[in-house]
């Protein structure tokens, strides 16, 4: 492959409560419900995307939210921490308004760590410049693995990082593009550490960016000739996507670009009515019917 990934897609995470999840990240951190649809292998569970305005890659976290789920638990295989670019001089702002809603915070000197109402561990990193104390998208996530080694090879050899810093069992990683979510972080975790188990406040997958079909198909051959079990392509709407487990546990995703959150929305009415594909399209009513009750919020990256 000639080609590298230029960084993070989106994330997506598993949670509980959907109006909480709701709550807190349009409310508390200002981001965007671009996306209101089902889970396509479970349609009777919202697939909720938030975002920049018009939910761009590399801004994208998404949750499955399960109301009965269990809280999972972190461990070895899993992406562990989200982080996120707010503007340089922006903490106290964060900090006061995690204070006004009772939120836990640790603040270290350019960044401020707390999690959501699931547990999910959450960081908000100062770079740059901005208008606003808005995030601008991810920063970066943090995947903790046993025996690094063909982690590594992968992310170096297979997708075109590059390895920016080491600082004990941390290991940071930078992709090919310049936008959001271009930096990932290894913790390399003893051998003895148990896996992480799934549940609400773990991170499901994590999806790298691709620029179209063609690519993808380039990505899927290269991954395959080199021994990973890769799905076929999956039509998700808004993105195409492959996936396959890397050498520590943690599931990749690779997504293309487009179509986008404007496919079946205009960009003034994204994540305004429930959403669904043409082959649930049929069973809609019976799809309201199991879905809880969800407040709408139209709350904005631009707001926070």
């Amino acid at each position: 492959m000639r080609e590298a990934v230029p960084g993070i897609h989106h994330i997506t995470v598993i949670a509980s409560d959907p109006q909480a999840n709701v709550d807190f990240y349009t409310e508390f951190l200002g981001l965007r419900l671009v996306k209101k649809t089902v889970n396509f292998d479970d349609p009777g569970t919202f697939h909720l995307y938030y975002g920049d305005e018009i939910g761009r890659p590399g801004t994208i976290l998404t949750f499955f939210p399960w109301p009965t789920a269990y809280r999972g638990k972190t461990g070895a295989g899993e992406v562990v921490k989200v982080a996120f670019t707010v503007p340089e001089g922006s903490l106290e702002h964060w900090s006061r308004r995690a204070e006004e809603r009772n939120i836990a915070t640790m603040r270290d000197h350019d960044s401020i760590a707390f999690h959501d109402p699931d547990g999910l561990q959450l960081e908000l990193i100062e770079s740059g410049s901005g208008v606003s104390h808005a995030i601008h998208g991810f920063h970066s996530a943090a995947m903790a693995v046993r025996n690094p080694g063909a982690t590594i090879d992968l992310l170096t050899k297979s997708l075109g990082f590059r390895l920016l810093e080491e600082n004990g069992d941390r290991s940071r990683f930078t992709a090919a593009g310049e936008g959001p979510g271009h930096f990932v972080d290894l913790i390399a975790l003893p051998g003895s550490t148990p896996r992480g188990s799934m549940g609400a406040g773990t991170v499901h997958h994590i999806a790298w960016r691709t620029a179209n079909d063609e690519t993808q198909k380039l990505w899927r051959r290269h991954l395959i000739e080199n021994g990973h079990n890769v799905t076929p392509v999956m039509d998700r709407q808004y993105f195409h996507s492959i996936y396959f487990r890397e050498p520590g546990g943690v599931l990749f995703e690779i997504a293309t670009d487009p179509p986008g959150f404007t496919f079946d929305e205009s960009a003034d009415q994204l994540g305004t009515g429930l959403k669904l594909p043409p082959w649930l399209e049929p069973e809609r009513n019976a799809i309201e019917n199991v879905l809880p009750p969800l407040e709408k919020h139209a709350a904005s990256s631009t707001r926070a």
